[in-house]
C-alpha cells in the first residue's frame, strides 16, 4: 500500500501522465516483483493504491501548470483560472475535498448499485445511446454564451450553433484519431494512446497558448478560505461520486465523459465543478473494481491490471475497499501539502517560460507515446481547442471528441 501510495504521488504530479498508463507499466514490471518474493495480491494492492492516489494528486499540475491528463481535462479550466486569481491553494483544497467525499459516497452506493446493475445491466446498456445523446443535447441547448448588452435576440441561437459546431468538429476528430490508432507508434516502446494528444491539445496546449497571448502573470497564492455552503459541497460531492460510480459500469465511457454530467449539474460555480469532477475520478477507481466483480469486465487500466494478477472475489474486494479508504485519507493530506508546495514554486517562476516549457513537455511526451501521428493529432486538437474561447462558449463542448465516437457506436 505504501509503495503504491508513493508511486501514485509521483505519477499524479507528473504532468499529462494518465493512471492507466502507469498501471500498465506496473503490470509489466510485475514478473520482477514476483521474483523478489512478493505475492500477486501485494502487487495488485500497490497498483490500486497508486491509482487512487493518482486521482487525488493529478489536479496539482493541472491547476498550477495547465497540463491535464484525460481525467482532469475539464477541471483544469476553472482550477487554472483560480490559480491566476491567486487562489490555487483553494482550488487544490476543493479538489481534495471532492475526491475524499466521493469515496464516502461510493461506499454507500456499492451495495445498491451492485444489485441494480447486476439485475438490469442488459436493459441499461440498451439505452446508453439515447442517454448519451440526451446529455449532448442538454450541453448544447444550455449554452448561453457571453452576455453582451445589445447583441440582439438571435445571439443565444448563435452561441448554440457555435457549440454544436465545436461538438461535431471535436467529435469527428475523435472518430478519425481513434479509428486510425494503429498509425500511432511510440518510439520509446510504450503502448500508444491517442487520448493523450487529443485531450492534451484540446484542453492543455490551447489554454497555454491563450495564456501566452494574454501575457498573464502568476500572482501570490493566498491561503483563501472557500465560503461554499455545506449543502452545496454535499450536493457537488454526491453528484461527482454518483457520476463516477455509474460510469464505471459502462464500456467505453470514461470518467472524462462523466465530467460533462457534473458540468451540467454544477453550472453555477467553477468551484462546485472542481469538487464534482475530482469526485468522478476517485469514485470510478473504486467502482471499476466492483464492476469487475459483478459483471466480470474491467473498466479501468488499474482494474484490468488487477484482473491479470488475482481472481477477484468478495473477500478480495472487501480488503481492496479498505485499502481505498486508507489510501484516500493519506492522499487527502498529501494533496494539500503538494498544493502548498506547488504554490510556493510557481510564485518564483517566470509564467511565460513555464507555459513554453509545459508546451514543449506536452509535445515531447506526445511524440514519445504516439510518434508522428500523435503530433499531427496534437496540432489539430490544439487548433480545435482554441474555438471555444474565441467563440465565447464553454469548452465542455469539446468533449464531443469522446462522446461522438461513443454515439456512433451505441446508436
Amino acid at each position: 500500500m505504501l509503495v503504491g501510495f508513493f508511486l501514485g504521488i509521483c505519477s499524479g504530479l507528473t504532468p499529462g501522465l494518465h493512471t492507466n498508463n502507469f498501471a500498465a507499466l506496473m503490470l509489466a514490471l510485475s514478473p520482477a516483483f514476483l521474483e523478489l518474493g512478493l505475492d500477486p495480491f501485494d502487487i495488485a494492492a500497490a497498483i490500486l493504491a497508486a491509482s487512487v492516489t493518482h486521482t487525488f494528486l493529478d489536479i496539482v499540475p493541472s491547476i498550477f501548470i495547465g497540463a491535464p491528463d484525460a481525467d482532469t481535462a475539464l477541471a483544469v479550466l476553472p482550477g487554472h483560472e483560480m490559480m491566476l486569481e491567486g487562489r490555487g491553494i483553494e482550488a487544490v483544497r476543493l479538489s481534495a475535498l471532492g475526491s475524499a467525499s466521493s469515496v464516502l459516497v461510493a461506499l454507500v452506493l456499492i451495495v445498491p448499485l451492485s444489485l441494480l446493475f447486476g439485475s438490469f445491466y442488459g436493459p441499461f446498456m440498451d439505452q446508453i445511446g439515447p442517454i448519451l445523446l440526451s446529455i449532448a443535447a442538454l450541453m448544447i441547448l444550455t449554452e448561453r454564451g457571453r452576455i453582451i448588452e445589445g447583441q440582439g435576440s438571435f445571439a443565444p441561437l448563435k452561441y448554440k450553433l457555435f457549440a454544436l459546431a465545436l461538438f461535431l468538429a471535436s467529435g469527428y476528430l475523435g472518430i478519425f484519431a481513434l479509428g486510425h490508432q494503429d498509425l500511432a507508434s511510440s518510439p520509446l516502446g510504450f503502448e500508444p494512446e491517442v487520448l493523450l494528444p487529443l485531450l492534451g491539445g484540446l484542453f492543455g496546449a490551447s489554454m497555454l497558448i491563450l495564456s501566452l497571448a494574454s501575457k498573464a502573470e502568476i500572482p501570490d497564492q493566498r491561503k483563501t478560505e472557500f465560503d461554499l455552503a455545506a449543502q452545496t459541497i454535499a450536493r457537488s460531492a454526491l453528484l461527482g461520486g454518483l457520476a463516477g460510480s455509474v460510469v464505471a459500469w459502462v464500456p467505453g465511457v470514461t470518467p472524462a465523459v462523466a465530467t460533462v454530467v457534473t458540468r451540467l449539474g454544477s453550472e453555477g460555480s467553477g468551484r462546485e465543478f472542481i469538487i464534482s469532477v475530482s469526485g468522478v475520478n476517485t469514485a470510478n477507481s473504486l467502482f471499476a473494481l466492483v464492476a469487475l466483480l459483478v459483471v466480470g469486465r474491467p473498466r479501468s487500466g488499474a482494474a484490468a491490471a488487477i484482473e491479470e494478477l488475482v481472481d477477484l472475489d468478495i473477500a478480495h474486494l472487501l480488503v481492496m475497499v479498505t485499502i481505498v479508504l486508507g489510501i484516500s485519507i493519506l492522499s487527502y493530506f498529501a494533496t494539500l501539502l503538494a498544493g502548498r508546495a506547488a504554490a510556493k514554486m510557481v510564485r518564483d517562476l517566470d509564467y511565460r517560460r513555464l507555459c513554453i516549457s509545459t508546451l514543449a513537455f506536452l509535445t515531447a511526451m506526445t511524440f514519445g507515446f504516439t510518434g508522428v501521428f500523435g503530433l499531427f493529432i496534437f496540432f489539430i486538437a490544439t487548433t480545435v481547442g482554441l474555438v471555444a474561447p474565441f467563440a465565447g462558449i464553454r469548452k465542455t463542448h469539446a468533449m464531443g471528441v469522446l462522446m461522438v465516437p461513443l454515439l456512433t457506436y451505441y446508436l
